[in-house]
């Protein structure tokens, strides 16, 4: 038998959201083209905001980029001209909270590292903006819980990073496991990782201050987003063990990491995180048949199969899907499908693995 999904659910993948049909809404098709899209500003114009999201926001439906912030002076005038941004809705990170007077902006997307996620998340709620935050969420879970905290106090969405949620072949392990198309899931495999090149180990994903972790802050939160999805479930324990080939270069944080997790439904995943590997598959086992895909997490070139064949999805730009899906529910008053709550979910595991790193033990999540 050769897999072949339906055609309504190659439609359903296609779609990112609601947009289209709001767009197509008399009322909002006599508005200016501006007027009927949502105004995103970038807090931070790292490699990520430069090279993804802003590209990504060209193709948007239902948001563009109307403002960024930035504390390097010289990029003011390169982002301004190449994105027709008006200097108005330039700011830096002294008056970033006067963004609350700038009508233009009803979005801010944190993509900044991991310790100043809770700062501008909560400095940008209080400026009346809606949120996007970066993944990993925070440091901690307690951050987690401040940062949802001042979102709901002020009454704006917030959503996290995970564009996966709207790509289509990690939309479809999602089904395949949690419909338990080919029954319930026995066990999941997942890694995903790179190896970190160089000698030069000041960068702010290898110091813990900063970053909070290594590759499992970085890479590992696909990993176990990509093992709870596929499941639909939360992990009752995890048990992890770490190894370094590079001590002196991996000083304060972990170069890679092994860990299981284990599911109230009977799965086991067997995942790992490196700095020292080149990784992506996310791949499940279920008593009728298989589903994985490889590459999994990155930005594009994903491939997925069964144990009946391929599964022929398109290819999308993940990141315009994410944003206008969130402008979408922004606009009509929706929880976002990674609200931040989602991104708790992640830090909580994640702070378990860690406590197992230093135990040794078996830890409940």
């Amino acid at each position: 038998m050769t897999y072949q999904p339906s055609r309504r659910r190659f439609v359903r993948n296609l779609s990112l959201g609601l947009g289209g049909a709001l767009l197509s809404h008399p009322l909002l098709a006599a508005c200016s083209p501006r007027e009927k899209k949502l105004g995103i500003a970038l807090v931070g114009l790292g490699s990520y905001a430069g090279g993804q999201l802003a590209p990504a926001l060209q193709e948007t439906k239902n948001c563009y980029l109307a403002g960024i912030v930035t504390g390097t002076p010289a990029k003011e005038k390169i982002w301004a001209d190449k994105y027709n941004i008006p200097q108005k809705n330039i700011y830096n990170y002294q008056d970033f909270d006067s963004i609350a007077d700038n009508p233009d902006i009803d979005i801010v997307y944190v993509v900044l590292p991991v310790f100043l996620h809770k700062e501008y998340t909560i400095r940008a709620a209080k400026a009346g903006k809606h949120v996007i935050c970066e993944k990993p969420m925070a440091l901690s879970v307690a951050e987690c819980d401040e940062m949802i905290s001042a979102c709901k106090q002020a009454n704006r969405l917030l959503s996290i990073g995970y564009r996966l949620h709207f790509e289509p072949f990690n939309k479809e392990m999602m089904r395949l496991g949690q419909q338990k198309v080919y029954g319930p899931v026995t066990a999941i495999h997942s890694s995903n990782g790179f190896v970190y090149g160089g000698t030069d180990n000041s960068a702010w994903r290898l110091k813990k201050k900063l970053a909070g972790g290594g590759p499992l802050m970085d890479m590992g939160v696909y990993v176990v987003q990509g093992a709870r999805y596929v499941t639909g479930e939360e992990p009752l324990w995890v048990k992890a063990r770490q190894e370094k080939t590079r001590p002196e270069f991996f000083t304060e944080v972990e170069e890679t990491v092994y860990w299981q997790m284990a599911f109230p439904g009977g799965c086991i995943a067997n995942c790992k995180t490196s700095y020292n590997e080149n990784a992506s598959i996310l791949h499940a086992d279920a008593p009728k048949g298989w589903f994985e895909i490889s590459p999994a997490y990155g930005y594009g070139g994903l491939a997925g199969k069964t144990s009946q064949g391929p599964m022929p999805f398109p290819h999308i730009t993940q990141q315009a899907a994410q944003m206008d899906a969130f402008a979408t529910a922004v606009r009509t008053s929706t929880p976002s499908i990674v609200p931040g709550e989602e991104g708790r979910k992640d830090m909580k595991v994640i702070e378990a693995i860690y406590r197992s790193l230093d135990s040794g033990q078996q830890e409940k999540v």
